[in-house]
């Protein structure tokens, strides 16, 4: 039973890794990236963050709010981590589309 187990997490932990390099890279470079990646890849994934438009005030707001429930920003960073989210991530950029996926549920 315990080698099974083992057998079906490390199966499961490489089939998991490539999803999770993927995730990474949708973050736009920067200076800022890896400290962003490790203060917000905590809870969320990629898509939670690149799928939102917001204005300066807006991210502002989020990252003040993420700040409060835990994430650990530096507060010498905090600035730099609006003007990144709020220059990457604009309301007038053009709208986010997820990927479609194919699951074996949709049977016809």
């Amino acid at each position: 039973m315990f080698r099974l187990n083992l057998s079906l997490a490390l199966l499961l932990s490489l089939t998991c890794l490539p999803l999770l390099h993927g995730q990474s890279t949708a973050l736009p470079s920067g200076p800022l990236q890896s400290k962003i990646k490790t203060a917000c890849l905590e809870c969320h994934d990629t898509g939670i963050i690149v799928q939102q438009r917001l204005a300066k005030a807006a991210w502002t707001k989020e990252v003040d709010k993420m700040i409060k429930w835990g994430a650990l920003v530096e507060p010498s960073d905090r600035d730099a981590f609006i003007e990144y989210l709020s220059t990457s991530f604009p309301p007038d950029k053009e709208r986010y589309t997820a990927p479609r996926t194919v699951t074996g549920n949709n049977k016809r």
